[in-house]
């Protein structure tokens, strides 16, 4: 069984009311559960937490980093300012794809610098929630 865990940050628990125009009018939790039938067949296990707090984040990231077969990471806002959570994904040993809902390189130009996108197996950015659901195939 792949043991793959989703993992969003800051604010990410606003989906489907947080600028629909961005981000889309589907919750997450509406949306695990379409990504949970996509993938019913493929003997993957996928999981999910969510949290506001850069230290859970962290946390997170230490307890799963050598047991899971693949981390899927959006750490919102904190991939332009967390220093910690680049050194957390460095440390540990299961791969993390880094993803985007929006094209943060079409927005605000401090959007534009990942201190995660260095350390991560590779970045998705602009394709809305599909690009959770292309990591995840990645990994399978």
């Amino acid at each position: 069984m792949l043991q793959v865990m989703i993992i969003n940050g800051p604010n990410l628990n606003l989906l489907g009311r947080r600028q629909p125009e961005i981000y889309g009018e589907d919750t997450f939790d509406d949306f695990m559960i379409h990504l949970k039938g996509k993938f019913v067949d493929s003997d993957v296990e996928l999981s999910y937490f969510q949290t506001n707090h850069e230290g859970e984040l962290l946390d997170k990231l230490h307890e799963i980093g050598w047991n899971y077969d693949g981390i899927v990471l959006n750490a919102g806002a904190y991939t332009h300012s967390s220093i910690a959570l680049a050194d957390a994904v460095a440390a540990i040993e299961t791969p993390v794809i880094e993803v985007h809902i929006s094209n943060v390189h079409k927005r605000e130009d401090f959007r534009h610098h990942s201190f995660l996108s260095p350390v991560c197996e590779g970045v998705i950015v602009g394709f809305g929630l599909r690009g959770y659901e292309l990591a995840v195939q990645y990994f399978v």
